[in-house]
């Protein structure tokens, strides 16, 4: 422990050991960017990326050989701001829905306007002013001069 007043030292194996994790996780870090993964992309980088975070803090900050009120505050502050990250996530994830008060899903609504827009609308069911009926507008206008 530091009590002693010696420092600690990690053994290289252990730092290399520490160190190759760290490159798999930054791979798998790259490799989860260009996955599908839809809604559990921000989840799954978040959890590797916590994990490097505890590696670097464990052994290259030693964390793990001092005093256990520091290991339990790190953990402490690190589920709290896990809880922080979780209502965020749940925030952003469900705004689109406030304005949708309607027994139709976002989903059904768009399929719905899709469909409309692809179908053949027939152009006598377009007029709706008189200007739209050519006849009937050369019809007004020579009574209208007959008067």
């Amino acid at each position: 422990m530091a009590d002693d007043g010696h420092p600690h030292v990690l053994h290289k194996p252990t730092l290399f050991k520490v160190f190759g994790a760290l490159i798999v996780l930054t791979i798998i870090t790259v490799a989860v960017a260009y996955l599908p993964l839809g809604p559990l992309a921000m989840p799954v980088a978040i959890a590797v990326a916590s994990t490097k975070a505890s590696l670097v803090v464990l052994f290259f900050m030693a964390l793990k050989d001092d005093n256990p009120v520091n290991g339990l505050t790190f953990t402490i502050g690190t589920i709290m701001v896990s809880v922080f990250i979780a209502f965020t996530l749940f925030d952003t994830a469900f705004r689109g829905d406030l304005g949708n008060v309607s027994s139709q899903t976002i989903e059904e609504i768009e399929k719905e306007q899709e469909e409309a827009q692809e179908q053949q609308i027939d152009p006598e069911n377009l007029r709706v002013a008189p200007a739209d009926y050519p006849d009937q507008q050369g019809a007004t206008s020579e009574t209208g001069s007959e008067n």
